[in-house]
């Protein structure tokens, strides 16, 4: 072997660091046998025993580092300095990274009107500021991935208002936090307007939100509709505030596995005036938590209207209500009334209240009440119901807000000529790449670890990146279900190590093609059952939210897996090639479950068929 001369490999070895400091690939690196889309290839060939074709659409999701890039990465991974080039890191691997926002220290003394803006970190803004108006309009719309940080907004303003309309629709990932907010202001208004509506995995925080303010009013109107999981925090919000109403209107309407956080809340306050209409209606599983509301709150009136009305289960939780408070006159209307019940948890209800009203009018069931006052509180149309909880009846309209039509069927409409209602299968998640396995075997993967992780990956706390990685833990971490083998993987290789474990190593992995037909109706064409139509068992995989690409595979037993063309019921044309998996066996799953509110069935009494969505999959045994 003829080697270059030792001083014709420094200036060799420079280029190819500058090309890949650049993200600029060696020339030829797409033949490179030493990238990662190249190892991938030969692992597949090695542990997958069959001669099917390579499927191109989990191999696009291998990382496209190169192979310089890979080594480069992995050798700062090891040497755990890799937080040192995060954004290159996530640009080059093509992860999920939030932006490092630089503080904005200008005052702005005038009045402000924005438009079409995001990913700003607004500090000391409008503070002490005298009358005036700030706007904020289409402020961070649309956006995939965006943060935004306000804090000491409003701060000692004298009659200042500030007006957020169109802020953060149909977003995805939105981190976003306003920290001492309004506090010590006097006089003055703020508005919320159409706020985070329609937004995937949001993570919204108030921290000390018009905390000792005076003669303030806060409005929010159409706060978090229609949004999906995700959580939203409200702390201090008019806490020792004097005479300031408080208003929010169609408070998370129709949300879908929100959490919903209210500390110290109106608390020492005196004179306030907080009104709740519209909470929390027609949600599904909501997560609501108060606690120390109104606590020690002189002359307050708090008021909650239509509260969790037509809501589906979930959990909601009131802890020290009004306790200590004098005075106070608190009424729920409607409280409850839910479609299918949740828990609701009472303690410390207006406990040691002087001269207070309480009123609960068309109350709820299944709920628990714990150490609340016995007096100044009055009960009317109280639904008291045993431990076994009641069902109420669900019509056709909520079950579709809580159920897209099309998202359950039964396995009889896999049926050559049937029309169905398709649900959107379109992929919400961020787009990323797996990692090479050289790197992931380098980075900690584990709650014990998360300090070391939010280092690495430039989480703040309590942040949107900090919650997500909790969450996956949380879900990775935990002890499989009866009968289930689960693993979370974040390279393809773990994925086929996992997959060949459970299914052996003559395999195949199916998804849908593309989303076309989704959110609309199509017609089912050529069917056919994959294994002859046996029962059999399958690994399904489905994406988490982490920075990397990050998939919870788990065994599924006691399944039939189809695939089917799928055809536009007008033209009978062929627009998408469907993949639908069967479960036979629904015994274990909750009574809550999406699949028996659509279908109108209850666990073990019905098979749920579902198709697997974009960027979701199957593997099976191959035929």
């Amino acid at each position: 072997m003829h080697r270059l001369p030792a001083p014709l490999l420094v200036p060799l070895y420079l280029s190819i660091f500058l090309l890949s400091a650049f993200n600029v690939p060696a020339a030829g690196d797409e033949d490179n046998p030493f990238t990662p889309k190249a190892f991938l290839s030969r692992y597949w060939n090695k542990e997958v025993w069959n001669d099917l074709p390579k499927p191109t659409f989990l191999f696009s999701k291998a990382s496209p580092l190169t192979a310089v890039q890979s080594a480069a990465f992995a050798k700062l991974a090891a040497q755990n300095t890799l937080s040192s080039r995060l954004p290159q890191f996530c640009s080059a691997a093509n992860l999920l990274c939030f932006p490092d926002l630089a503080p904005s220290l200008a005052k702005h003394n005038k009045d402000s009107n924005f438009a079409v803006y995001s990913n700003r970190n607004f500090t000391t803004y409008g503070s002490k500021r005298a009358g005036g108006i700030d706007s904020f309009k289409n402020y961070s719309n649309d956006e995939n991935i965006f943060v935004d940080s306000f804090r000491r907004y409003s701060h000692g303003a004298l009659s200042h208002a500030d007006r957020f309309s169109t802020y953060g629709i149909d977003t995805n990932v939105p981190d976003q936090g306003f920290n001492t907010y309004a506090s010590k202001a006097i006089g003055g208004n703020g508005k919320f307007t159409t706020y985070e509506q329609s937004t995937n995995v949001p993570n919204l925080r108030f921290t000390s939100y018009s905390t000792d303010a005076t003669g303030r009013s806060q409005v929010f109107k159409s706060y978090s509709e229609n949004a999906n999981a995700g959580d939203q925090s409200f702390a201090n919000y008019g806490k020792r505030g004097n005479g300031g109403p408080n208003e929010f209107s169609a408070y998370g309407t129709n949300a879908n596995v929100i959490g919903s956080g209210f500390s110290s809340y109106g608390s020492d306050g005196n004179g306030a005036n907080d009104t709740f209409t519209n909470y929390g209606n027609e949600q599904n599983d909501p997560q609501n938590n108060f606690r120390s509301y109104g606590e020690g709150g002189n002359g307050a009136i708090e008021s909650f209207s239509s509260y969790r009305d037509q809501a589906n289960v979930g959990d909601d939780s009131f802890q020290s209500y009004s306790k200590n408070s004098n005075s106070a006159k608190v009424n729920f209307a409607n409280y409850g009334k839910s479609a299918n019940v949740g828990s609701d948890k009472f303690s410390g209800y207006g406990q040691n209240g002087n001269a207070q009203s309480v009123g609960f009018k068309i109350y709820g069931v299944n709920t628990t009440f714990k150490d609340y006052a016995k007096r100044g509180i009055s009960f009317a149309q109280y639904s008291n119901v045993s431990s076994g909880g009641a069902k109420m009846s669900v019509n056709g309209s909520l079950a579709q807000r809580w159920v897209e039509p099309g998202k359950f069927f039964r396995e009889s409409m896999l049926r050559k000529g049937t029309v169905m209602a398709m649900p959107d299968i379109k992929d919400k998640m961020p787009k990323r790449s797996f990692l090479p396995r050289s790197i992931l075997s380098k980075l900690p993967f584990s709650s014990s670890k998360l300090g070391v992780m939010k280092k690495i990956f430039h989480a703040e706390d309590n942040s949107s990146m900090e919650t997500m990685m909790m969450e996956t833990l949380g879900e990775c971490e935990r002890a499989p279900s009866a009968g289930e083998t689960k693993r979370c993987v974040g390279s393809v290789e773990d994925m086929i190590d996992f997959a060949t474990s459970v299914l052996g190593r003559n395999v195949v992995v199916r998804t849908t093609e593309n989303t076309k037909g989704s959110k609309g109706n199509i017609m089912i064409g050529a069917v056919k059952a994959v294994e002859g139509g046996k029962v059999t068992k399958s690994v399904s995989c489905h994406q988490s939210l982490f920075p990397y690409l990050l998939y919870y595979c788990h065994s599924v037993p006691k399944v039939r897996v189809y695939e089917a063309e799928l055809l536009d019921p007008r033209s009978k044309a062929n627009i998408n090639h469907g993949v639908a998996i069967c479960h036979l066996d629904t015994s274990a799953w909750s009574p809550s479950h999406g699949a028996f509110i659509a279908l109108g069935s209850a666990p073990g009494r019905v098979e749920v068929c579902h198709w697997i969505f974009e960027n979701d999959m199957t593997w099976t045994v191959a035929d």
